[in-house]
């Protein structure tokens, strides 16, 4: 029985990941700092450690504490669409947190790194987009992802830390973190519906994308890590349905009930206009499986979310170039987090 290390194992992704480990037989390690993630998420039978990956003293300490066959990383700074804004805390996290982790793997003797990267890294180009792509990305957040999967290559070639990258795109469904009002779109929208708050969509909502059920891709990470043939590369996984963020407001308020709820369209914000890739090459060498249409997938989650009641939208985030610069978007979507955290 393997003891495995699942670094965000209390947020959304990680979460589902260390059930499916625990079901396999293995023992996990969750490494957390608690922002995005809950305690209550982390399942029964992993040990919770509280910390972040930017504290490398932190990261040092759980290493040479335990033996851990396999690192499953997928902590991260994600809020791609503001990490050009929080340049220093995106790095910190994404690069040097990643980092710290290589590092210890490589003193201890651990057997496979696993990294959840992102579409983030392809930019603008065509879609679906493919591994063979050149990588072009188009803000913080990809190029830092970007770094990482670079970083991994030259570290299993010249230290010899296999790994593989899963660049995953847009993955919704049970667990999200409902109270970010910066990311998960699905999440966002479900919230401002049992908050009796209008779905804001950012300009005419054209904007294509393939919404994940995360129950569909989050067994590619062991699949990953049971094929050493197919080690030392990056790969797509997600949905190969693609729909524009549009249809998919109409579809969360079908799941909720209430299709006539109001949505009320925002400035347009800079961001890649259509972002989804090809994910026929997992599905040749991880073992294929079935996209969860996107009603199904939401009907579930919506399921969730009712159970689990409304949220107060609540953002930590300082920009790190001032407050006289932040873009329109932004402060629409930390307006009301600010208003329902005064005292």
């Amino acid at each position: 029985m393997a003891l495995h290390l699942v670094t965000g194992g209390a947020g959304f992704i990680g979460s589902h990941l260390t059930d499916r480990l625990l079901a396999a037989g293995h023992d996990v390690v969750v490494l957390d700092n608690l922002d995005g993630g809950k305690r209550e998420n982390v399942p029964h039978g992993a040990t919770l450690v509280t910390g972040s990956i930017a504290d490398r003293a932190a990261v040092d300490e759980l290493f040479a504490g335990h033996t851990f066959d396999s690192v499953f990383h997928l902590a991260a700074f994600a809020a791609e669409g503001i990490s050009h804004a929080v340049k220093a805390h995106n790095y910190e996290v994404n690069v040097l947190g990643s980092i710290h982790l290589i590092n210890a793997a490589l003193r201890t003797n651990v057997r496979y790194f696993s990294y959840a990267s992102s579409v983030a890294v392809y930019g603008t180009g065509r879609v679906p987009m493919h591994e063979d792509d050149h990588p072009q990305p188009a803000d913080s957040y990809g190029n830092a992802k970007l770094t990482i999967e670079r970083e991994l290559a030259i570290t299993a070639h010249l230290q010899g830390l296999p790994f593989t990258a899963l660049r995953m795109h847009n993955v919704y469904g049970e667990r999200q973190n409902m109270a970010d009002p910066l990311r998960n779109a699905v999440a966002i929208f479900l919230n401002q519906i049992m908050r009796g708050e209008p779905i804001t969509v950012y300009g005419d909502g054209s904007q294509r994308r393939s919404f994940t059920y995360v129950h569909d891709i989050v067994g590619c990470f062991l699949d990953a890590a049971d094929t050493p043939r197919h080690w030392n590369r990056a790969i797509n996984i997600g949905s190969q349905q693609p729909c524009t963020v549009l249809e998919m407001a109409h579809a969360v308020r079908t799941a909720m009930g209430v299709p006539d709820h109001p949505i009320l369209h925002l400035a347009t914000r800079e961001e890649v206009h259509a972002a989804y890739t090809s994910s026929e090459l997992a599905r040749l060498l991880l073992g294929g499986w079935k996209d969860t249409p996107l009603a199904e997938g939401l009907a579930a989650t919506a399921a969730w979310a009712r159970n689990h009641g409304p949220v107060n939208p609540c953002s930590t985030l300082t920009l790190e170039v001032g407050a006289d610069t932040q873009p329109e978007w932004y402060t629409n979507a930390t307006a009301t987090s600010r208003e329902d955290t005064q005292p």
